[in-house]
């Protein structure tokens, strides 16, 4: 098969959905001589930031000198975004070699999800490329989540917001057990999470397994500068005047997660200088999370699909000059639409009602009785470049366009305007 046909391949296995369960994913490894076994993993879970701190911690790594994979979800342009090896993709013929490794093993009578197959590919493709780290995000969850046949150095819980209710749990105790089910005995697990009650839980899930939590502003501390950047305190090192070229005031605690991190994995050999922690952090580069394309009008992409990451959004944007905020808006139909609208809406002055070429996207109609209220213009494009346009032509050249509320929005647009990847 060429590529493309190998990528129709793999999505066809979305129509067995998602399935939580550990047991498929271990049988699929294990046909595969358990890669997993042989990877030196940072693992990553939580709600929003797990990117930004996983491309923040490779980022580092790489600059001291260390081959290190990074694989995400979801991708935002070309699958190959969630195959990285010190900042470089999967090649499409690495891509094409990797799936008929693990379609040869598959067995048929228990068929994998598409994230299952995907992360055994990662798991392959980092063990055969001899990576010093493979920095592995999950895709939701933790406990049950596919990666978690991982057995890692390290662990970060960003943080936790009521997400994927259907399969996680309807309160903040329970997605924060599921969360926690990635600690390990024995490991480090590193959390920005500020609430005590889920703190708590994380707590004793990691004096239950013998781990040791690590809290960001009890442990290690962070401290944004008035003037930009940010001190970093940790564990025995101090790192004034730091910089991170992630935006946003969010930034830093995710900036001093990804330190933390590297901090606990240099307690365990990986060795790096100062030089290599703040040139890493400087050319963190993340796309699609509050990434400007210039204008006039300037342009703003960011994934925010929930209100925690709306709400880090909105703070970003009390400190951006424009005169007048044109909103992009998709959703998927699955994310609280209402939550993350009532958030962004007051901030602009004209909406953008759009839908990205996705089952799951919410519909325009969908949109429309969730801002309805909004007092200025809203105007329906339901494809997403035809959004993008509507919202530049009516934009004055100190207004600024801003493309959120999805992922899937954001890779639609990012592809739209940078040129397709596949």
């Amino acid at each position: 098969m060429n590529y493309q046909q190998t990528i129709e391949r793999l999505f066809s296995l979305q129509k067995f959905g998602i399935k939580f369960g550990l047991s498929s994913t271990e049988n699929l490894l294990a046909r595969l001589d358990r890669p997993h076994k042989r990877l030196a993993v940072l693992h990553l879970a939580g709600t929003n930031g797990k990117g930004s701190v996983g491309a923040a911690a490779t980022s580092m790594l790489t600059e001291a000198g260390y081959r290190v994979g990074f694989y995400t979800s979801p991708h935002l342009v070309s699958f190959r975004e969630r195959f990285v090896i010190s900042g470089e993709m999967i090649s499409k013929e690495g891509v094409i070699k990797l799936a008929d490794r693990v379609w040869e093993v598959a067995n048929p009578e228990e068929p994998p999800t598409f994230f299952e197959f995907a992360t055994a590919m990662a798991f392959l493709h980092f063990a055969e490329s001899r990576v010093d780290l493979a920095v592995m995000e999950t895709g939701m969850g933790g406990r049950l989540d596919a990666t978690n046949v991982a057995e890692p150095r390290v662990g970060v819980i960003t943080n936790i917001s009521i997400e994927h209710t259907d399969y996680l749990g309807r309160t903040l105790a329970e997605i924060a057990g599921e969360k926690a089910g990635i600690i390990k005995p024995g490991m480090d697990v590193i959390t920005g999470e500020k609430r005590k009650g889920v703190r708590d839980i994380f707590e004793a899930t990691a004096r239950e397994r013998g781990a040791r939590l690590l809290v960001l502003g009890r442990d290690f501390r962070v401290r944004t500068r008035p003037e930009g950047g940010f001190d970093y305190y940790g564990f025995g090192l101090n790192l004034k005047h730091a910089r991170f070229a992630l935006q946003g005031p969010h930034q830093a605690r995710n900036a001093a997660l990804a330190l933390a991190a590297v901090e606990r994995l240099s307690e365990q050999g990986f060795r790096l200088a100062e030089t290599h922690l703040r040139q890493g952090l400087e050319r963190t580069f993340w796309p699609g999370r509050a990434e400007m394309f210039s204008g006039p009008p300037p342009l703003m992409l960011d994934g925010a699909h929930n209100p925690g990451a709306a709400r880090a959004l909105a703070r970003l944007l009390e400190g951006m000059n424009y005169r007048r905020l044109h909103l992009v808006l998709g959703v998927m139909e699955d994310k609280d639409v209402r939550g993350i609208v009532t958030i962004l809406m007051p901030l602009a002055q004209a909406l953008y009602l759009t839908r990205p070429d996705y089952f799951r996207s919410a519909s325009l109609d969908r949109l429309a009785r969730e801002t309805r209220g909004f007092t200025g213009p809203v105007h329906r494009r339901p494809v997403v470049s035809e959004a993008i346009e509507a919202a530049r032509a009516q934009a004055g050249p100190e207004d600024l366009v801003l493309v959120t509320g999805s992922l899937f929005t954001v890779g639609e647009a990012r592809t739209y305007l940078a040129g397709a990847v596949d």
